[in-house]
Formats: C-alpha cells, structure tokens, sequence
C-alpha cells in the first residue's frame, strides 16, 4: 500500500539518495556514464538540494519500506521533480504523485502543468495526458542531454 503525504526535512538525504538511484538505474538505458554522473553526481551536494527543495512544494510516496518516490513542483504549475525508487518502477507510484499534484494544483487555480521530461520520463508523461511542446538540448556539469518541454491543459 503506498502512503503520500507531505515532504519534511529530515527527507532530504534520503530523497537525493533515491533520486540517484533512480538516475543511474532507470536512466542507464538511455544516457551514458559521463551523462548519467553529470545528472546525479556522486557523492550529491545536499546543500544545492536543501536550497532547491525549500523553493518547491514536496509529496513523498511511501510504502513499507520507506520512501519510494517524490513530486516537486512549483507554484505556476511546473513539475521539477518526479521520481521513483528503482524498486518501485512501474507500480503506480509516479502515477499517483502526479494525481496528487494536479489536485493540489488544481485546487488553487492553476490551469496548465509543465515539465521538462528525460528520455526516461516522456513516454510515462505522455500516459498522463502531457504533450510534447518540444525537444529541447541542455548541458550540465560539461554533458548535454536531450529533453521534452510537455505540458497539460488543466482538465478540471
């Protein structure tokens, strides 16, 4: 059964080690080595974390074992953030994040959602209505990656 419930503090070590799981699992098929640790360094700067989640609003998915998938978005709508532990890959987890973020979003009005989705992410974004306004090439820490800016009209 999975749990979500509002992100605390005393997350965050533990949601930057599942977001670096998450990267260098369930990213490998699709990024290089060099990619995959310009992505999610290892070790992770915790500070440049606390500094960016504190500017997000945070849902944690829970089941037995702890944590096992996080959303992070902002006001205007856009998701930063969504990932989930490679052992929960595919179990509704990620589904139900963005469910409970449209609602929360939603209910204050807003009107589209957005993200910026991975090579990883895209198709699952797609299942859950967003599409692809276009591809986009950023670099981080000397790597360049391909992306999906997508976005969704709000149904409700």
């Amino acid at each position: 059964m999975i749990r979500i419930r509002p992100y605390a503090s005393a997350d965050l070590p533990t949601l930057v080690a599942l977001f670096t799981a998450s990267v260098h699992t369930l990213g490998a098929p699709h990024y290089g080595p060099d990619q995959l640790a310009a992505w999610a360094p290892r070790p992770p700067d915790l500070a440049g974390w606390r500094q960016r989640m504190e500017a997000l609003t945070t849902l944690v998915a829970e089941d037995a074992l702890g944590p096992c998938g996080f959303i992070a978005w902002e006001e205007d709508g856009h998701i930063e953030l969504l990932y989930t532990a490679p052992r929960c890959a595919r179990r509704g987890v990620a589904t139900r994040l963005v469910q409970e973020a449209e609602d929360a979003l939603s209910a204050v009005g807003v009107t589209v959602f957005s993200t910026e989705a991975s090579l990883s992410a895209w198709p699952f974004f797609e299942t859950q209505g967003f599409t692809v306004v276009e591809p986009q090439t950023v670099t981080r820490r000397g790597a360049s990656f391909t992306r999906f800016l997508m976005r969704k009209e709000n149904a409700a």
